[in-house]
């Protein structure tokens, strides 16, 4: 049983606090790497839960890979998110408040998946020309990513 499952047997539906890791990966021409949500069917940054024994780093590289097949490589800490605007229910009635750890990298080896169970597709996109199905919830993180580069 993953640690989600875990706690959520404990708990139930109530707020417990998680920790997401994720990452903005760049390719050598600045390109920002963003994931097709098979839930959402919007755009994202790859990145996940924190299970048990790792750490955020660990967390943010698992993630990647599982979602692009990207094994990354020296990760630099961007941001970390959290307060109540960072609260979330969802569609189960699981509610959470996150902590949200972002990384930039722009070290990574690998085949890039286009698709897998968690991904309809990943692709690089120039940051100047990023989709508009972005996933709501990562549009001011991609801003504040945006405005840092400046």
């Amino acid at each position: 049983m993953d640690y989600i499952s875990y706690i959520r047997s404990k708990v139930g539906n109530e707020k417990v606090i998680m920790v997401v890791a994720g990452a903005f990966v760049q390719n050598k021409a600045g390109d920002l790497l963003l994931q097709k949500r098979k839930d959402t069917d919007e755009w994202g940054l790859p990145g996940g839960f924190m299970e048990m024994g790792e750490s955020t780093p660990d967390t943010a590289r698992r993630e990647v890979f599982e979602e692009t097949g990207l094994c990354l490589g020296e990760l630099q800490l961007f941001r970390v998110y959290s307060g109540p605007e960072f609260d979330k229910t969802f569609v189960n009635g699981d509610q959470v408040s996150l902590v949200q750890v972002l990384y930039r990298c722009r070290e990574f080896t690998g085949e890039l998946i286009r698709s897998n169970s968690e991904s309809a597709d990943n692709s690089f996109f120039k940051l100047k020309a990023l989709p508009e199905e972005l996933f709501q919830e990562h549009i001011s993180l991609i801003e504040d990513f945006q405005q840092a580069l400046k």
